[in-house]
């Protein structure tokens, strides 16, 4: 089995694909090259820093107009940044145009949010506990209210209920801390930072043939 991930010019690529291959993925590729993206059985979309700076990345190799295409034709774990790229809308960079695979907006955390009687930080940097809102394959041995890792300044609605199988709480936010429609499963969070329930997370995802 081979996982593809999605080479961009930015995120944290190699820490994901180490990642997989410690969890037991035959082979692991980072690679922009449409060729192996079409023949791999399963992709990843990572990602951090500036949704701006990712869509020009993503055009500058090229890969835009192929990407609807690929994200709908094998199981898909979208990272981070991987995660907001698949929505409608960001509000960050002046507002972004994304992908529109997924329903639904980003929205940059309010600047005076209170957590726990205190001004919020933002970004939120740190452990969260993820609410698991729908029973999917990739939360298989993951238990309810799980720790995993974050760092974010912008959180994702989604437009549709059925689209939300995880939510965090941050401040006054409640936020998707993950979102799957078909065969496509994304995350806020970090599994690759996330410890056991991270590592989990990144092996049922090598299990998981896109159905749910």
């Amino acid at each position: 089995m081979t996982v593809a991930i999605i080479d961009y010019g930015m995120g944290n690529l190699r820490s994901v694909a180490k990642a997989f291959e410690h969890v037991g993925a035959d082979r692991v590729l980072v690679t922009d090259d449409l060729a192996m993206l079409r023949a791999a059985d399963r992709l990843v979309f990572p990602g951090q820093g500036a949704i701006g700076s990712c869509f020009s990345h993503i055009e500058e190799h090229g890969l835009r107009d192929e990407l609807s295409e690929l994200l709908l034709s094998k199981p898909v774990l979208g990272i981070c940044l991987g995660l907001q790229a698949l929505f409608d809308f960001s509000e960050e960079d002046g507002g972004v145009e994304g992908l529109g695979v997924i329903p639904g907006q980003v929205l940059r955390f309010p600047e005076k949010m209170i957590d726990g009687g205190e001004r919020a930080k933002i970004p939120q940097m740190g452990w969260n506990t993820v609410d698991q809102r729908r029973d999917h394959p990739l939360w298989r041995d993951i238990p309810d209210a799980a720790w995993f890792y974050f760092v974010h300044s912008y959180f994702v609605h989604t437009a549709n209920d059925d689209d939300l199988c995880g939510a965090c709480q941050y401040g006054d936010i409640e936020f998707a801390a993950a979102a799957a429609r078909d065969n496509i499963f994304a995350v806020q969070f970090h599994p690759e930072k996330s410890h056991h329930d991270g590592l989990q997370l990144l092996k049922n995802f090598l299990s998981w043939d896109g159905t749910w």
